[in-house]
């Protein structure tokens, strides 16, 4: 039998063309627009009209921005959190916590013997733990702060960790989760050790905990905690001297750090922001506020319990300002808790804070021991990391949040800004080297063909702008004992007061060294300065927000406007003043101010800058002991970029 040629299976027909690829179909709606670009009237026509409405496009774009970011506390940029664990989506245990009094017997007892002590009493620790039946470790640690710490009075820093491992009965030690009470001085938190023991007693009981618990009481705030943490991952990045751990338990999965300072509490407050800005999973926090509500208990964020009326004007503001102080909390770097330096580890953590009120109800230890037992049950389900939910959110209240594919756009606006001023400069220059005569400024006039310098010219400033960042990291710490010899100051002042003098000398550096070069004070000189910075200080923000957004928004917000209008023509006594209050410090500054609006305690101008000069301090310890990035990213990067605009308003 013959064979014949196979029948077509296309439905074009043997002799219809075959339709294109779904590549080429994709790349066809391209064609006229690469086409346009490609003709030499149409890319000139496309500049003239870049540059004749560069300003009003920038100007929108920055209100634009501004505008996105204050729309976030509407309702729907903020949908309701949702619990995305399946382990988790649930709060149906049945928790039967009744050592209340119990708690209460032990904060009294261990108030007694905190005092009796002169500080924390590890032995009484040690044989309480090991009498409700648990692994008892002591990890004692020190530490020498780069320069002495006036806040709270320490140098040299001697304190000793000591915790407890209850072993999982219905599994091997491979996985744990921690509940720590930080031990301060005074009578703070003597309630949280309380509670800490009774659970331990309480969970002691059970058999079905298929995680490793461990009740951690540490010293010295975050100081014992990096102690601990460093010693258990067996990792030493901070200089902490300490003995090492004795016992481990498994890979920790979550932590909860506890502050309770009062036998009775009417909410409770849950602080999220770590080091550098770091958020926890937000299916922890969902867990939190789903057993709060489950047990009555009133639960607040930044301070500001949540409103019912969504849609009142009232609301939006209540909303506003609770996003604003995260905000304002997460671009500071500072871990407002034990539970920051977790998730450096990349552990889930939040720390809770149990607030006594003027409100009328008030919830007894039972009630807080019911809500930290279910928490603790529902992590003990988990099956892997906390992984499905957010990591990069803002919240406007606990129960509703703004993710991060919502808010970038707004700091998008504020770069686009940035992005359409080097657009019009790099324009401007590409004339300049065609040789055009048209006016490279409205109302200027062509003055014939100007010399033409090389990037030599740009060393220069460069070089010094760098210097300035390099001194202003180094030289303060490194210089505090000769400073102490000359002036009557302390350590701590001397480092302060010499950031201070560096930042501000920074500004009367020799800016001018370009002139010695042929053309350097021309106007293409400048120009190409100022878009090498434009750039710079858009790739660092953008870097910067993905990050930490509140931080790289906040400083777009305010270096944005300044970086686009500097120019060594024009108002310079206006655009100097402008440029001033772009710069990081005012920044910092005025924040304090505003932080302080919004809790409802505005402070005088004094004691702001008595607050200002404990930031500045605040911020060199918090890089040195924990290795928080904002000192040395706004040193070595944001001040330098700075200086190169102030080198561009001073070109001529």
């Amino acid at each position: 039998m013959p064979v014949g040629p196979a029948p077509s299976l296309c439905r074009w027909g043997p002799h219809l063309p075959a339709p294109p690829p779904p590549a080429a179909q994709a790349r066809q709606p391209l064609a006229p627009a690469m086409g346009l670009l490609s003709d030499p009237h149409c890319r000139r026509a496309l500049s003239r009209l870049v540059l004749r409405l560069n300003t009003p496009l920038c100007t929108l774009s920055y209100v634009a921005g501004l505008g996105w970011f204050l729309a976030l506390a509407f309702q729907p940029l903020a949908p309701r959190t949702y619990m995305s664990e399946n382990a988790m989506g649930s709060t149906m245990v049945e928790e039967q916590f009744l050592f209340g009094e119990r708690a209460l017997s032990y904060a009294r007892e261990f108030a007694g013997h905190k005092k009796k002590a002169g500080g924390m009493p590890v032995a009484w620790l040690e044989k309480t733990m090991w009498n409700l039946g648990l692994e008892v470790h002591r990890q004692p640690f020190s530490r020498t702060l780069p320069f002495p710490d006036e806040t709270r009075e320490r140098y040299m820093v001697k304190g000793t960790n000591v915790y407890g491992i209850l072993r999982a009965p219905r599994a091997a030690s491979t996985e744990s989760l921690v509940l720590s009470v930080p031990c301060s001085e005074g009578p703070h938190n003597n309630q949280a050790v309380g509670l800490m023991l009774a659970l331990a007693s309480y969970f002691r009981g059970q058999i079905y905990w298929a995680k490793d618990i461990i009740f951690l009481v540490n010293e010295h705030d975050l100081l014992g905690m990096e102690a601990w943490l460093e010693a258990y991952h067996d990792v030493n990045i901070t200089e902490m001297q300490s003995s090492g751990t004795l016992g481990r338990a498994g890979a920790i999965q979550a932590a909860i750090s506890l502050e309770l300072s009062s036998d009775v509490v009417t909410s409770f407050d849950v602080a999220v922001e770590g080091l550098n800005g770091q958020l926890p999973n937000l299916d922890l926090l969902n867990l939190f506020h789903a057993f709060c509500q489950k047990n009555g208990l009133l639960c607040t964020i930044q301070g500001k319990l949540q409103r019912s009326d969504w849609d009142s004007l009232p609301a939006y503001a209540h909303s506003l300002q609770t996003l604003l102080l995260m905000v304002l909390a997460q671009a500071s770097g500072r871990p407002r808790g034990d539970h920051g330096l977790f998730l450096r580890y990349h552990i889930e953590a939040i720390t809770l804070r149990g607030i006594n009120s003027f409100r009328q109800y008030k919830y007894d230890m039972t009630t807080v021991g019911k809500t930290l037992e279910g928490m603790f049950r529902k992590l003990n389900n988990l099956l892997e990391r906390l992984h499905q939910s957010y990591f990069f959110y803002l919240l406007p209240s606990l129960s509703r949040f703004v993710s991060i594919g919502v808010y970038m756009p707004a700091f998008g606006f504020l770069i686009l800004v940035l992005v359409l001023k080097a657009l019009d400069l790099w324009m401007k220059l590409s004339k300049c080297e065609t040789g055009s005569a048209e006016r490279l400024w409205d109302g200027d006039h062509a003055t014939g063909e100007e010399s033409r310098p090389g990037l030599l010219v740009l060393v220069p400033p460069l070089l010094i702008c760098h210097a300035a960042g390099l001194a202003l990291y180094f030289l303060p710490v490194l210089g505090q004992h000769v400073a102490t010899q000359h002036f009557p100051v302390s350590e701590s002042e001397a480092v302060v007061l010499t950031v201070i003098a560096i930042y501000v000398a920074g500004m009367a550096l020799p800016h001018n060294t370009h002139r010695v070069l042929a053309g350097g004070g021309s106007d293409r000189s400048w120009m190409t300065l100022k878009l090498l910075a434009l750039l710079y200080l858009a790739v660092q923000l953008g870097c910067l927000a993905l990050l930490n957004f509140s931080l790289g928004f906040l400083l777009a917000a305010t270096m944005v406007p300044a970086a686009a209008a500097v120019r060594p023509t024009g108002p310079k006594v206006l655009l100097a003043a402008l440029l001033v209050l772009a710069t990081p410090a005012v920044t910092l500054l005025l924040g304090i101010f505003l932080q302080r609006e919004l809790v409802e305690a505005p402070a005088a101008v004094a004691e702001g800058w008595q607050l200002f000069l404990a930031a500045v301090a605040e911020g060199l310890l918090h890089h040195h002991l924990y290795g928080s990035l904002l000192f040395p990213f706004l040193a070595l990067c944001v001040y330098p970029c700075w200086l190169l605009l102030w080198n561009v308003l001073f070109w001529k």
